[in-house]
């Protein structure tokens, strides 16, 4: 094995992403802090086809993964939101993302970055549209209330808390934006951050290991790259930015443009942890057409790229496997390395400060300890959110949630029925 090739080439796909990753997580972090998902869940109830169009435009710029949107997806269905509604944010958010699009344009050329938003939102619309069309008017959706005594909280999850306080109440502008920082180059890095490092090493590894005539032989039978694309990318858990260096490898070995736009779009949607738990919250049915769309969708615009769309808008990606590689190793300058360097001291803190919180943050004596078993987390995001909301619970002192064992230990005088509750309406079930 070259290692020496390998991490040039990691180095390389590095230094051509950072900039619009830190840029795109800036963007994210603004984003988080000055919407408001009380206007979300105001302009997402109700059904017809304007909720459902709206549901994927405000999903389309949130960096939320597959399943990080899911307690946000909940939380604005139990604000009212209808179930087409929501099953529109379902598609259309974990598919791309401020940050995504940016890294896409870095790596894949603007082409794709437009059309991927393009068509994460033709996806949310299309399964939206299909959920309310199999309702068939039956159930009653739940009404926002009008309760101005009752501020909406900020139902978003991120890494380091789910933030119950309204957003920017009493807070000034300069704070705010402090906030913003902090979310987007701390929170977001430490939420995507473990995806991307995977995604970056998948694509090194592509590059330098995988033989150049490898997938060659399929970019004359596009059809077939694109369904062996869905079949690895829908069970998987990829987010938005991490596919992308994954997808680029894949060209530069001969993959075709749409299958590699497939796996964009199939990869970040949809894994079975999320599919389980969207079964339960927004029915089986639902769920179903929620996976066919993706699939539906990615299929047609992958055959859109390779079929319909002029060949120039993809020249970069239909080069000469052994051109591109070279064309990959060029010298960068001062602002893209400093970029790396910064991205790479963001991940590294992110993930000794995650350790440390969840080693550190829960001290106290207490009167009782109760283990909970809990299905459907997959991802940082699900962990904190099951953290916070049993945090909530009265007489609970300390919280672990231990990710991988798929548990929670909790330490205090609480009740254990009001501990399922809060894991439950969280959108995760407790064994």
């Amino acid at each position: 094995m070259d290692f020496t090739v390998f991490f040039s080439s990691l180095l390389d796909i590095l230094n051509e992403m950072s900039p619009y990753i830190l840029l795109g997580f800036l963007i994210a972090g603004i984003l988080h802090e000055f919407v408001k998902p009380e206007t979300m869940s105001r302009h997402l109830a109700g059904k017809g086809w304007k909720p459902v169009v709206k549901a994927a435009m405000f999903g389309v710029p949130l960096p939320l993964c597959s399943c990080g949107v899911l307690p946000t997806a909940v939380g604005l269905h139990r604000q009212g939101a209808s179930k087409g509604a929501t099953t529109s944010f379902l598609i259309a958010t974990p598919q791309t993302g401020v940050d995504s699009i940016a890294a896409t344009y870095s790596l894949l050329g603007l082409p794709m970055a437009i059309l991927r938003p393009i068509a994460a939102l033709v996806g949310g619309f299309v399964g939206g549209v299909w959920v309310n069309a199999s309702d068939n008017g039956s159930g009653r959706e739940p009404q926002i209330s009008s309760s101005a005594s009752q501020p909406v909280k900020d139902i978003h999850c991120d890494d380091s808390c789910c933030h119950t306080e309204p957003k920017g109440a009493g807070a000034s502008l300069i704070s705010r934006l402090g906030a913003a920082v902090k979310y987007g180059l701390v929170d977001m890095v430490a939420s995507v951050g473990k995806w991307l490092v995977i995604g970056l090493i998948v694509a090194a590894l592509i590059t330098v290991y995988v033989p150049d005539q490898f997938l060659v032989s399929l970019r004359d039978r596009p059809l077939l790259a694109m369904l062996a694309m869905i079949v690895i990318a829908v069970p998987m858990y990829v987010c938005a930015t991490g596919s992308i260096p994954i997808a680029m490898s894949l060209v530069l070995k001969g993959l075709n443009p749409g299958a590699a736009f497939v796996l964009l779009m199939a990869g970040p949607a949809a894994n079975f942890a999320s599919m389980m738990v969207l079964g339960r919250a927004i029915g089986k049915k639902a769920t179903a057409i929620y996976v066919m769309s993706v699939v539906v969708t990615a299929l047609f615009f992958g055959l859109m790229v390779d079929y319909l769309l002029p060949a120039e808008w993809f020249g970069l990606l239909g080069h000469n496997t052994g051109e591109m590689a070279h064309a990959c190793h060029h010298s960068f300058g001062w602002f893209e390395t400093s970029c790396t360097v910064l991205l790479l001291f963001l991940l590294v803190y992110s993930f000794f400060a995650t350790r440390h919180h969840h080693n550190h943050s829960h001290s106290k004596s207490t009167d009782m300890t109760e283990i909970f078993k809990i299905e459907g987390m997959s991802c940082n995001h699900c962990r904190m959110t099951v953290e916070k909301a049993i945090t909530a619970v009265p007489g609970v002192e300390n919280v672990v949630v231990d990710l991988s064992a798929g548990s929670a230990t909790v330490e205090g005088n609480f009740d254990s029925s009001a501990v399922v509750k809060a894991v439950t309406e969280s959108g995760f079930d407790v064994k």
